[in-house]
């Protein structure tokens, strides 16, 4: 699975972008349109990121794409404004809040099907602080990011809560499981 990596001055843009996507919504009620031609070339391509959004430490949004199929700061301007304002488990963000937020960009590698047969050797195969996983099953979906693995560090744990993420009852397993591992560049406004 190739990495992703954007150099500080790429990140830089895409962060300041996302906040800037947040604004005109505040401002307009909209993501702020972009036209890649005012972005480094390398930002322009065909990307998939989600955008997660903190205050004081606590999650206020996280919306994203797992497929890559717009620019790249087409898709993060998208989410941004998604991630404040449309994120179901939050009421749209507030001036204030804004004020107070923490961005962070996931840009996600395409995902990659797993060859598993059983609950135990997803576990095996997958690594801790460097793997996100999509789990799937019928009509119920989970996804963590890389990221996760900061709060849930064993195995156990980060796979328990995913497929309680995705609606599926505890301890849960089916052969019919279908699971996707990808890679994630994560980056936010204190790395740049």
């Amino acid at each position: 699975m190739t990495e992703v990596t954007f150099t500080q001055s790429e990140q830089r843009q895409l962060l300041v972008l996302a906040r800037e996507s947040i604004q005109h919504g505040l401002d307009h009620g909209s993501p702020l349109p972009t036209n890649p031609e005012n972005f480094e070339p390398g930002l322009n391509a065909p990307g998939a990121a989600f955008v997660t959004l903190e205050k004081q430490g606590e999650l206020r949004g996280c919306i994203g794409s797992v497929e890559a199929y717009r620019p790249l700061v087409e898709d993060v301007a998208e989410n941004a404004w998604h991630a404040a304002f449309t994120d179901p488990r939050f009421k749209p963000l507030s001036p204030t809040e804004f004020l107070q937020l923490h961005i962070e960009i996931s840009v996600l590698t395409q995902p990659e099907e797993m060859i598993i047969d059983s609950e135990l050797d997803l576990k095996h195969q997958l690594v801790p602080g460097r793997d996100g996983l999509i789990i799937r099953d019928e009509h119920h979906r989970g996804l963590f990011l890389p990221a996760v693995w900061d709060k849930l560090p064993d195995v156990d744990s980060f796979l328990s809560h995913l497929k309680q993420k995705a609606g599926f009852p505890r301890g849960y397993w089916s052969d019919s499981i279908s699971c996707q591992k990808f890679y994630s560049f994560e980056f936010g406004d204190e790395d740049v």
